[in-house]
């Protein structure tokens, strides 16, 4: 596939390596190259299938609303963005574009998901509960998506929401602790990221999989399927 990575951090260009390595053409840009997303030209979109999105909140809006416009499919691992879901769903279906967000690409990650999905109804079992986000010391955003959808995903399971706090030291790639607690016993549920690759191949994957798709969709309901 001919891929367009927007974001030349870590992460960004961590994705255009494995992109590279699992034999597509890549094209990066960073955000000077972008500005308000004017440059992602319709002549310049027309040689792309597929574009992947690690910039920042700021950038993330009129880069999607670029690529909607030319029906270029889109991965979105920028977070910040979410409170203009509801109108961005509205576009993508408007246009009979593409795209897949989430905050977090890991796979380990949105199976951890799934399981904090399946243990959430416990909080209504006299169990309280908080959540615990470590990461490097560069992280900008705090809390994290990740911990955030975490706490979304217990909300929904048990109508309680749980406290979350954020540690940022060293260099931590990234670790996330559920901690559920009653008088009988305690339960703790953590992932821990050994690099950013996994992050990286995800997203990548999920490239993959949006290639010649319509429609809005969140990457933990799709992830059993790239």
């Amino acid at each position: 596939m001919r891929l367009l990575i927007l974001g030349r951090g870590k992460t960004g260009a961590l994705v255009a390596e494995v992109a590279g390595a699992r034999g597509h053409q890549v094209r990066s840009m960073s955000g000077s190259e972008n500005p308000a997303g004017r440059g992602l030209t319709l002549e310049l979109l027309r040689q792309i299938e597929a574009v992947i999105d690690f910039t920042n909140p700021q950038a993330v809006i009129p880069n999607i609303i670029r690529c909607a416009e030319a029906r270029v499919p889109m991965v979105v691992g920028t977070t910040g963005w979410y409170q203009h879901a509801a109108s961005i769903r509205e576009l993508i279906n408007e246009r009979e574009a593409a795209l897949v967000f989430g905050s977090n690409f890991s796979i380990g990650m949105n199976f951890f998901f799934k399981a904090v999905r399946a243990i959430a109804p416990i909080l209504k079992n006299q169990y309280s509960g908080n959540i615990l986000e470590r990461h490097h010391v560069h992280k900008k955003d705090k809390p994290s998506g990740t911990a955030v959808t975490l706490q979304k995903i217990l909300e929904e399971g048990s109508g309680v929401k749980l406290e979350i706090n954020s540690v940022r030291e060293g260099e931590t790639v990234g670790m996330h602790l559920v901690m559920l607690d009653s008088n009988n016993d305690t339960i703790l549920l953590t992932h821990d990221a050994k690099s950013r690759v996994g992050f990286a191949e995800g997203a990548v994957r999920a490239a993959e999989w949006i290639k010649g798709k319509t429609g809005f969709y969140e990457f933990p309901d799709i992830v059993d399927l790239v």
